[in-house]
Order: structure tokens, then sequence, then C-alpha cells
């Protein structure tokens, strides 16, 4: 987004795209409602679970947020004394559907098929009181992570943390893909640009970001309460930002073993 929040570019794009700031879900939610609501949305970044159940978008190419190894952001959490094969209620912070489906699919294919998964607001004490084990996503996730050792301490309690995309990897080969720009195709003709020069806003966004980590790192810093490391090495090494061949051949995969888990109705990348 670094474009789109710092000059000299965000006034240019500010003639072609008014912002809203919201969860992937609440995009997914936005470009699913009807054109001429008011809330309708025109491109989000979405989950891509969203285009298996949304019809008429197209993936706007070049960006993505995906990893290649750990992503740090997407965590089950369950008990040390409890085996995955032995989770039955899974506590879900719903706040990414394609994070959700990802922790469903690897329940289904290798851990425990009848395992039920609740929606539940990111608290991992509650979350734990309520259900065997807990999803956690984003902001959350991080923050389970950092605060580890103090809650150990704090509770006594031994847990695991699985890396929900490290355990796709480990399962499938692929790398794990969260999410992408889309745009609606009725959207697109209406605005009188080709698919490939929107691309090219939200790909020039993406490197003049990546090539300003220092400052993100430090305006990210005060905004939340995570160590300066930490964000850095999650901008840096946790997200991977280009949706090249390999990335594809993950959404590919998802998407295939969505549909045969009955996850997610059939899709076609």
């Amino acid at each position: 987004m670094w474009d789109f929040d710092h000059e000299p570019h965000q006034s240019q794009l500010a003639v072609r795209y008014q912002l809203d700031l919201m969860t992937p879900a609440a995009c997914a939610e936005r470009l699913a409602l009807p054109i001429g609501d008011p809330d309708a949305a025109d491109i989000g970044l979405v989950p891509v679970a969203a285009l298996a159940t949304t019809p008429g978008l197209r993936i706007i190419p070049g960006c993505a947020i995906a990893s290649r190894r750990k992503v740090r952001s997407i965590i089950l959490v369950r008990r040390a004394s409890q085996p995955l094969t032995e989770i039955r209620t899974v506590a879900a912070d719903t706040s990414s559907r394609s994070s959700l489906a990802y922790t469903q699919i690897l329940f289904k294919r290798q851990w425990n098929p009848d395992t039920v998964f609740l929606p539940h607001r990111p608290d991992l004490d509650s979350m734990l009181e309520s259900a065997d084990a807990a999803l956690l996503i984003g902001d959350p996730a991080l923050y389970a992570l950092e605060e580890r050792q103090n809650r150990e301490e704090r509770t006594g309690q031994d847990l695991i943390y699985h890396d929900v995309a490290e355990e796709w990897i480990a399962h499938t080969g692929v790398p794990w893909v969260a999410a992408v720009w889309a745009i609606r195709e009725s959207s697109l003709e209406a605005s009188g640009r080709t698919l490939d020069k929107i691309a090219a806003d939200f790909t020039a966004s993406r490197d003049r970001g990546l090539a300003n980590i220092d400052i993100l790192v430090a305006e990210w810093s005060n905004r939340i309460t995570l160590p300066a490391t930490t964000i850095r090495t999650y901008l840096t090494s946790n997200i991977y930002y280009v949706l090249d061949e390999e990335c594809l051949k993950g959404l590919r995969r998802f998407y295939e073993l969505a549909a045969e888990t009955n996850i997610l109705p059939h899709y076609t990348l």
C-alpha cells in the first residue's frame, strides 16, 4: 500500500481509487454485494477462498500475500497433552476465510476430519476455555507468539503453536497464498482501463514499499505494540508478495483440495 499512503503517488492514485480499510474478509463481503449497493466495492485485497464463492471476480496479476516458509501470523494453538488427531473443536478467528479454509483442509486430510470449527473472537485464553484448540489470524497471532513465554509462566500450561503456512507447505510442497487483489469484471469494463494498467499501479506500490522497509518498520512500530525486529522479520522474511508461477501452483492446489474436501465449491484458476 506504499504508494496509496505516501506522496508523491498518493495524490495521483486518489484520482483513480477511493480507499476504505478493513479486514480481508470484509473486503470479500463488499465485493460480493450487488454493484448498485452503496457499500459495494470494485477492487479488494481478498482471501483467496472468496474467489471460489463470489462469481465475476478476476485476479489482478502481480501481487499476493503469501509465504514460502513460516508466516507466523496464522497459528493453530493446542495443548501439548492433546495430539492433533484428538482435536474435536477449534475456536476460530474468522477474519480471513482463506486461513480458516487452509486449516480445515489440513484437519480433513491429515489430522481429524471430524473436527468442528467454532467462530470466536481472537482471544487465546477464552478460546482455549471453549475449545480444544485455537486458530489465531493476523496481529493476534503475532501477539500470541510474542507472549508465549509470559503466558506459559502465567498459566503453567504447555501449548504447541503450529504455523499453518508451514504445515501447508510441508503437506503439499507448494507455497501458501492467503490473499490477492481481485476486481469485478463489470468494474474492469466500466473503468476504461486495462487489467495490466491497473495491475501496474499495485505492483509499483508493492515494489516501492519493499524499497522502504525501514520507514514501514518505524511507522508500524508506532501503531502496534510489537518489537521493531518482529515487524521487520515479518515484512522481509515471513511474507512473500509476488504472485509468481509457484504461487499460482499453490493456489491451484488449494482450490483442488478445498473442493475435494467439500470446504469450497469447485473453482478453476
